[in-house]
């Protein structure tokens, strides 16, 4: 059994090697998001709460964020939670903003987000989460503002839709506060008072689902205008560096053309 074990192990990393050696010296993507979907399917198959998977879930982010300072990704946005997800059972809604508390509170002093100058921002409706979780939010956002090395958001209590109302919202306040003259608007102009708008490139070029479900559920819908999608059949759970890769040379070999 344990000879069956290193085997695998063994042809793994081979196969890991082998696509990094594929897509090391082609264009990545610079900016990658990710719709981390499946934590509670994945824990159904194990016969596990579902809050187990969401546990199982933020560990994977962990991977993925040393995956991307290796692969030098300097934009990734991930999809946590949507303003949608408030209607779970109650019980399942707070089991996830505990698990968030105790990985913001990590990020308050990861060496990996400090070395590497990371700048951490929370995409959403911020004010509907917990007063607490509310607070450690804005700490590690204060201790990462003057980063700029590389950028990691979270789309938490987020809607693509919500996020467009914002926007508008703003802009229609300043219109009114003769603050800004309605001649002036433009796409430039609405980019600045979206969720997105503290990052020089708030266009994700790849966006992938895990999962296997083929939608993005209202996720960056301004932002995704030319993003490559890529729908994945793993639980975000099991998702591991191949699939990251693999993922990467799908993008390398499309043609993107931004309607040319």
């Amino acid at each position: 059994m344990l000879k069956k074990f290193l085997s695998v192990i063994g042809i793994y990393s081979a196969y890991e090697r082998w696509l990094w050696w594929q897509t090391k010296n082609d264009v990545k993507p610079e900016h990658i998001a990710i719709i981390l979907d499946g934590n509670r399917r994945w824990a159904s198959e194990q016969d596990i709460n579902p809050w187990l998977g969401h546990k199982q879930g933020a560990e994977t982010v962990e991977n993925l964020l040393d995956w991307c300072l290796m692969l030098d990704i300097k934009f990734v946005t991930l999809y946590m939670f949507s303003t949608e997800n408030f209607r779970r059972p109650a019980d399942e809604v707070e089991q996830i903003m505990k698990i968030a508390e105790v990985k913001f509170r990590k990020l308050l002093t990861d060496e990996r987000i400090h070395k590497n100058r990371v700048h951490v921002k929370v995409l959403g409706r911020v004010n509907l989460l917990p007063d607490n979780l509310q607070q450690l939010i804005q700490d590690v956002e204060k201790a990462t503002v003057d980063y700029n090395r590389q950028f990691l958001n979270f789309a938490f209590a987020y809607g693509g839709r919500a996020e467009i109302v914002d926007a508008a919202k703003t802009i229609a306040k300043k219109v009114k506060d003769d603050e800004l003259k309605v001649e002036d608007i433009d796409e430039s102009t609405f980019e600045k008072y979206l969720y997105t708008s503290h990052m020089p490139n708030q266009d994700p070029d790849m966006i992938i689902r895990t999962s296997g479900e083929e939608r993005l559920s209202g996720f960056l819908l301004w932002q995704s205008a030319y993003s490559e999608l890529l729908f994945l059949d793993v639980f975000w759970p099991d998702f591991r560096l191949i699939d990251l890769l693999r993922a990467i040379r799908t993008f390398q070999n499309r043609k993107r053309r931004y309607g040319a």
